[in-house]
């Protein structure tokens, strides 16, 4: 679902300073050999992530969902110097295309992986995060806020991805969909929520950001 009309998003697309050379083949290959390339971030959103990574220029980032890896290296951006980026997927199948990016990028040491269900690992990990960015099974994001929330300091920022799920949060959900149900209920949980102040941006499938106070 577009939530700019085509001629705007074009225009907006065209107006941001493009993607590397590495990050435009990762692009290219996602599209041309993974299942569901509609998960990759892209060129608009991986600028939005790097741009506030290096605003925060956080020591410690977490990303909950790696796919092909493309956020992770465009969060890794805004590192510092000894910063590292943790990142959880349950898929280990795609492997094979995060070694061959994370070794062609010059954040690719930066990176940390980590393979299994994400509800397992978080609590395991000892850092104190800067960045969190949400982009997984959208069924556990309720679970993930809570088990973040325990845990972050005030000043650390979250970002989930996938917030307007195409415009299915407008409406009633069909009593199966328990992802467009939890995203609604995670976005009303925010907005009320006063550890945290938050934006959403419609930025592609809808973002959003909070900082915790």
């Amino acid at each position: 679902m577009n939530f700019l009309p085509e001629e705007i998003e074009a225009y907006v697309e065209s107006h941001t300073r493009a993607e590397s050379e590495i990050l435009s083949k990762l692009n290219h290959e996602t599209w041309q050999k993974i299942i569901n390339p509609r998960m990759l971030s892209g060129h608009l959103q991986g600028r939005v992530l790097s741009m506030m990574s290096k605003m925060i220029r956080p020591n410690r980032i977490l990303e909950i969902g790696t796919y092909t890896g493309y956020s992770a290296l465009c969060l890794a951006e805004g590192l510092t110097e000894d910063g590292i980026l943790v990142t959880i997927d349950v898929n280990d199948e795609l492997q094979w295309i995060q070694d061959k990016y994370f070794g062609l990028s010059p954040w690719g040491k930066k990176i940390e992986r980590h393979f299994g269900l994400a509800k397992d690992i978080i609590p395991a990990l000892k850092d104190d995060f800067d960045i969190v960015f949400m982009d997984a099974d959208k069924e556990n994001y309720l679970e993930y806020y809570h088990l973040l929330m325990s845990r972050l300091k005030p000043g650390a920022f979250i970002f989930i991805d996938n917030v307007l799920w195409s415009g299915k949060v407008l409406h009633e959900p069909h009593p199966n969909d328990i992802e467009t149900k939890v995203l609604h209920a995670l976005n009303e949980l925010v907005n009320k929520d006063e550890r945290v102040e938050n934006v959403l941006m419609p930025i592609r499938d809808g973002l959003m950001v909070l900082r915790v106070v």
